[in-house]
């Protein structure tokens, strides 16, 4: 998939399979997770296509600790020195402390582990230059999944991004939840971030995958000339309520195997 800008300062440099962002912060670059490992060529050309390179990176701020959000950070640190940033409940996941990359549930090998820099707490802000990112715990996806939000300012407007960290149901299943021993909370607290996060105002939405916010679409739009195709306040909270009904059939469909099961 081919680089573009987003919005403003705002640029996507990731692949259909994971997102990556980049913001230009006018003191360098912040990375929005830096995908998987066998792309790390493409996020490095694409940064090149937009016209910055690897070493202005500062800063790689992470979603969450999982194979498509951290595969190239080691990579990026030797290339650029760049600061290494996740949830504290993530840390283990990314030193590989804990088995817990998600590349096993892949298919893949993954030894690109990392001691992270920064660990976030709920209610953080990370800056540089002209960019003050909030961050939120939203545990579910993974214990310390962090969800993020900033201004970018397009053409004299000043428009709220918002990021979720993680909304996939596949790593809250009872069966994943119990092979690793994490608490079965995890769904209810991933619940509660969801009713948190609907009382974000969030003007352009971005998503950790393409599929989140219809990326591909968005960019087709971009280049037929529409340059206000992720302005959109009604994404944001059409998606939430999209991630809570994904949990429901989830639970739903559990419930419905442990009922059949007992028979």
């Amino acid at each position: 998939m081919s680089p573009f800008r987003v919005i403003g300062n705002l640029y996507f440099v990731g692949t259909r399979p994971a997102s990556s962002h980049i913001i230009d912060t006018g003191d360098g670059l912040i990375m929005l997770d830096s995908g998987y490992p066998e792309d790390l060529k493409h996020i490095i050309n694409s940064i090149q296509v937009i016209g910055f390179s690897c070493q202005d990176i500062k800063i790689i701020l992470h979603s969450h600790g999982h194979i498509d959000h951290i595969g190239n950070t080691r990579s990026i640190v030797q290339l650029s020195g760049a600061k290494t940033i996740i949830g504290r409940l993530d840390a283990d996941y990314v030193t590989g402390k804990r088995d817990l990359s998600f590349a096993k549930e892949l298919g893949m090998e993954f030894s690109q582990f990392f001691t992270p820099d920064v660990l976030l707490e709920d209610g953080a802000t990370v800056s540089l230059g002209n960019t003050v990112i909030r961050c939120i715990h939203t545990p579910g996806h993974t214990e310390g999944t962090m969800s993020y939000f900033f201004d970018v300012m397009d053409n004299g407007r000043d428009l709220r991004v918002g990021t979720h960290g993680g909304v996939g149901t596949n790593s809250m299943e009872k069966s994943f939840l119990q092979r690793y021993a994490l608490p079965l909370s995890l769904r209810d607290d991933f619940r509660a971030g969801l009713d948190r996060l609907k009382r974000e105002h969030v003007d352009v939405f971005i998503g950790n995958h393409q599929d989140q916010c219809n990326t591909v679409d968005k960019y087709k739009q971009i280049m037929a000339g529409n340059k206000d195709a992720f302005i959109d306040s009604t994404a944001w909270p059409e998606f939430l309520l999209q991630c809570e009904n994904r949990l429901d059939r989830m639970l739903a469909e559990e419930n419905e195997w442990e009922r059949e099961t007992d028979r």
